[in-house]
């Protein structure tokens, strides 16, 4: 499998330094308010990734962060009188709500900074030992004049670097580009004890000591969205290297930006929606399939129309799904060789697409081959035959999307129909032929076709 390597700017083959092992670390949500659907495009597609690499045989240790300490976090909780651990935990459930809304799979482990405070304050010394970082008035800062190569993922050169929005101001330090590893506390701030007095983390200390804790020096891929390779993902590196002499990750993926009005979406910035707003609209299954039709390096231009459509596209998809299904169970698994091939095709290209960067657009576009084929030539016999080949095509590429073939309602649907198949099975048993033509009726009133076979009973939704 090929990846773009944020790093090296080239896309390169992905060889992990654990043969069939992939350790994955993919920043995660600040909780202070319900998560955005900005944050949810990289809980998508890396989710999306971790899929593909099992279902190519990989053991996967996937981890993604709360941010659980913040300025957000402390100026919601002073306006709510609580304490921060308040605000952070309320939002925690709601973002895991969230991720499994968005049939995301549960990560190996969801580390918080607060849980790592021993070791947050056990690196910053190291950096400090190793001639990298600086004490001063209870702060300290990371000396990005010491470390020569600083810049290498974004590119920048940290003397053009001026005090700004995208640099923290403090006139003490060395450098305008000098980044806080330690901060002091103010009144009124949760605290810990350092070496350097009460105080927090910085912000980007935070994923480094995950990242060594769960992972090692070296994870196999770091993720996340592109707004965060700098200054966020460039001073990790900065850190982690200084503190522990090894690269961070092997190799960066960056997701695009999910644009509203010609901006990035954000929170603090006001112009954003929330999954769980979007989701009350559309549903969480049309907002992964939309995060997905798109390459996950481009960026997603927000629209309701977009919504809209992809829950058309979603729709269709389903439709194809159900008209194969039924024809799985009219006619049963009789595919010849040839039928079977015709249905790896499909497949084969699917693979051939996520193989190039995770490429979820073409994917899905031979999902809609496939649909496309089977629309046009279900009424011919080798299609028929089969149906049941395309239908398990489709339910793998859409397992590995996570994309859900089947409705939540409809899926319940099923259930309710093989419970009267089975009660319908005993009373044929019982020869009770008046109670076996009773739920026979019944199902066909939900729009169900029964057929008794030699080889045991077959349904399928009659939509004629």
């Amino acid at each position: 499998m090929k990846i773009y390597n944020t790093l090296t700017r080239r896309k390169e083959e992905f060889i992990p330094a654990v043969p069939q092992t992939a350790r994955i670390y993919v920043c995660g949500a600040t909780v202070y308010n319900f998560i955005h659907i900005g944050n949810g495009r990289p809980l998508v597609v890396f989710d999306t990734l971790r899929r593909y690499l099992e279902h190519k045989g990989y053991k996967v240790d996937y981890y993604t962060n709360f941010t659980d300490v913040d300025d957000k976090i402390i100026l919601k909780a002073n306006e709510e009188h609580v304490e921060a651990s308040v605000i952070s935990e309320r939002y925690i459930k709601e973002a895991l709500a969230d991720y499994d809304g968005l049939n995301c799979l549960r990560a190996t482990a969801y580390p918080k900074v607060t849980d790592e405070m021993d070791g947050i304050i056990a690196m910053i010394g190291r950096i400090i030992d190793n001639g990298y970082g600086y004490e001063l008035d209870g702060s300290v800062f990371f000396d990005t004049a010491a470390k020569d190569d600083y810049g290498k993922l974004s590119g920048k050169n940290i003397k053009d670097q001026e005090s700004g929005a995208r640099v923290e101001v403090d006139e003490r330090k060395k450098n305008a580009g000098d980044f806080v590893l330690w901060k002091p506390a103010k009144p009124g701030e949760p605290y810990w004890d350092s070496p350097w007095g009460r105080g927090r983390p910085g912000w980007h200390i935070e994923c480094s000591q995950m990242i060594k804790h769960l992972i090692g020096d070296t994870a196999d891929i770091h993720a996340g969205g592109s707004d965060l390779i700098f200054p966020h993902h460039e001073n990790e590196i900065a850190q982690s290297e200084a503190a522990n002499n090894a690269p961070l990750a092997k190799y960066w993926m960056h997701n695009g930006m999910i644009d509203f009005g010609g901006e990035k979406m954000s929170k603090s910035e006001g112009n954003f929606y929330t999954i769980r707003e979007l989701a009350e609209c559309y549903g969480y299954d049309v907002m992964r399939f939309y995060i997905l039709s798109v390459h996950y390096r481009s960026p997603i231009a927000f629209t309701q129309e977009s919504l809209r459509a992809a829950g058309n596209g979603l729709a269709r998809l389903r439709n194809g799904y159900a008209a194969l299904k039924e024809a799985a169970q009219e006619h049963g698994e009789t595919a010849e060789p040839e039928d079977s091939d015709k249905a790896q095709r499909f497949v084969d290209d699917f693979e051939r697409a996520m193989e190039d960067d995770l490429n979820t657009a073409n994917a899905i576009t031979a999902m809609f081959e496939l649909v496309k084929y089977a629309n046009a030539n279900l009424s011919l016999v080798a299609v028929q035959r089969g149906a049941a080949a395309l239908l398990g095509a489709m339910e793998l590429m859409g397992g590995i999307l996570g994309i859900k073939l089947v409705a939540e309602a409809e899926a319940a649907d099923e259930s309710a129909i093989e419970a009267i198949l089975e009660e319908r099975a005993k009373a044929r048993a019982d020869k009770d032929w008046k109670r076996s033509d009773e739920l026979r009726d019944k199902l066909k009133a939900m729009g169900v076709a029964v057929k008794d076979t030699a080889d045991g009973v077959k349904w399928y939704y009659d939509r004629g």
